[in-house]
Order: structure tokens, then C-alpha cells, then sequence
């Protein structure tokens, strides 16, 4: 017997949220009911969504009957759509992760989620690994450190601005050391990443972080390193940018798709 279609909405009509949409329709069993936008970017992506409802409220806009949100918005959508949609009921996959850097969202996240007796599915994103990272933190997780690096131009509009010259720069340079709460909270476009590590290991606090401008790189390069009691891992991988956006890898549009297709595959990995 066959399944109905999964009824998708979609939060966000940037970079992320447009590819999302257009892989989303090509894929037998699954159905684009709505995107969710900003007020001011309504007519913008009515040209370029035709035929697709649109909203800029969760609860009072979405046609009745949705599976599943996938959040593809940024940080601000997070309090505005997610929590909201959770609380009703609608479970949510998210991509903004370094939202939830804050601990008060964090917390809202949860409690929306348990109200409404569903739950938020966390992607990978841009990074690999983030399956054993959390099997580690189990069995024995002690040290977390992430380093990103990406040319100088994905840098751009970021404090990195303020703390190199991005337009002179001729050797690997660092942009920023921390904590992954403060990496999140300083670049929410570039290093959400930080946060999907942080919640699957040690914490906001105890994960470091290290983000590199690099002028010889074309592609942004995510390395993650750990150790434990469970013994020690390193993985490191090289992203084609989204063309639409080089602050963001285009895996990340992938690792979207791959989350929304798990649901209806009979073999989910």
C-alpha cells in the first residue's frame, strides 16, 4: 500500500530555502505546501515560487495537514516559526543551529517540542561525523576542537572585517579563537557548524573553535578533532561553496534534502 505524500513547508526563501524547494518537488512523495517568509520579501518570492502558497506566520497562515517544517531562515526564524510550530504540533527540521547557542532559545526549543509532543531534527550541515561525535560523548567525549577555513571573500560582512585585512591577506590567517558559543553568536552565517558540534559533544562552552580566512583555498574546509575515552578522531572535509551564498557550503543544501528524504525512504541512513 502506498504512503500519501509527506506535506512539507518550507521556512525561508534565501539561498538555502529556493535550491531546497526546487530538489524538493523533484522527489516522488514528497509535497512543497508552503514557504514561510518575511513580511517584506513576500512579492520578491511570489515571482519566484509561483504556484507555491505563501505565508510569513506558522500558525495562522500554513494550510492545515503539514508533516514536517524544515527551517532554512536563519537565526531569527528560529524563535518567530520554530518554536511556535513545535508547540502545535509540527515537528521541525533545522538549519540555523547557532541560534541555539542561546540557552534561553535552547531551553524554548525543548519545552515547544514537549508541549506539542513532537520533535526538532538537527542537520549535519556542512560537517561529517557528527553521528560518532554524539556516540562518543556517551561512552567517553573529553576534547573538541573545529577548525573552519574558507577563502577570504566568505568572510565578508562578518567581524572578520575588523580584524584583518581580508583584500591583502597572503597566508592562512585566523579570524577568530573561541569558544563555539561565541563563534556562533559572532558569525551565524558562517559557523553554524559549531553549534551541530556542540550539541552533539561537549557543550557550547567547552568546544573550541577556530575559523581561517585562507587565500589560497576555493573551497570552505571543515576539520573536526576529538578525543576521549573512546579513543581519538579526525575528519576533515572540503566543500563546494553554495553559489548563491559562499558563506554557506552546498552540502548544507544536501544535508536538507537528505534529512526531508529520510522520512519517506523504506531504507533511511
Amino acid at each position: 500500500m502506498s504512503r500519501p505524500p509527506l506535506r512539507i513547508g518550507v521556512i525561508g526563501c534565501g539561498a538555502i530555502g529556493h535550491e531546497l524547494v526546487q530538489l524538493l518537488q523533484r522527489e516522488a512523495g514528497i509535497s512543497v505546501e508552503a514557504i514561510v517568509v518575511r513580511p517584506q520579501r513576500l512579492e520578491e518570492c511570489r515571482e519566484a515560487m509561483r504556484g507555491l502558497q505563501l505565508a510569513d506566520k506558522v500558525c495562522t497562515q500554513l494550510p492545515e495537514g503539514i508533516d514536517r517544517l524544515v527551517e532554512t531562515g536563519g537565526h531569527s526564524a528560529i524563535a518567530q516559526h520554530v518554536v511556535p510550530a513545535l508547540a502545535a504540533g509540527v515537528p521541525c527540521v533545522l538549519a540555523s543551529v547557532g541560534a541555539l547557542a542561546s540557552d534561553e532559545l535552547l531551553a524554548q526549543v525543548r519545552q515547544a517540542a514537549r508541549d506539542g509532543g513532537t520533535q526538532v531534527q538537527i542537520i549535519p550541515g556542512a560537517i561529517g561525523g557528527i553521528d560518532a561525535l554524539a556516540a562518543a560523548r556517551l561512552c567517553g567525549l573529553e576534547h573538541v576542537l573545529y577548525t573552519g577555513s574558507k577563502p577570504p571573500a566568505a568572510w565578508r560582512g562578518t567581524p572578520a572585517e575588523a580584524a584583518v585585512d581580508l583584500g591583502r591577506i597572503n597566508q592562512p590567517t585566523m579570524v577568530f579563537e573561541g569558544s563555539a558559543r561565541d563563534a556562533a553568536r559572532l558569525y551565524p552565517r558562517n559557523a553554524n557548524v559549531t553549534a551541530t558540534i556542540a550539541l552533539a559533544g561537549v557543550g557550547f562552552d567547552a568546544t573550541r573553535v577556530r575559523l581561517v580566512a585562507d587565500p589560497a583555498l576555493r573551497r570552505n574546509t571543515h576539520r573536526l578533532h576529538a578525543s576521549g575515552s573512546f579513543g581519538e578522531m579526525d575528519i576533515q572535509l572540503a566543500n563546494e561553496p553554495l553559489p548563491a551564498n559562499p558563506k554557506s557550503s552546498a552540502l548544507t543544501l544536501y544535508s536538507a534534502l537528505r534529512a526531508v528524504m529520510n522520512h519517506v525512504s523504506v531504507l533511511s541512513i
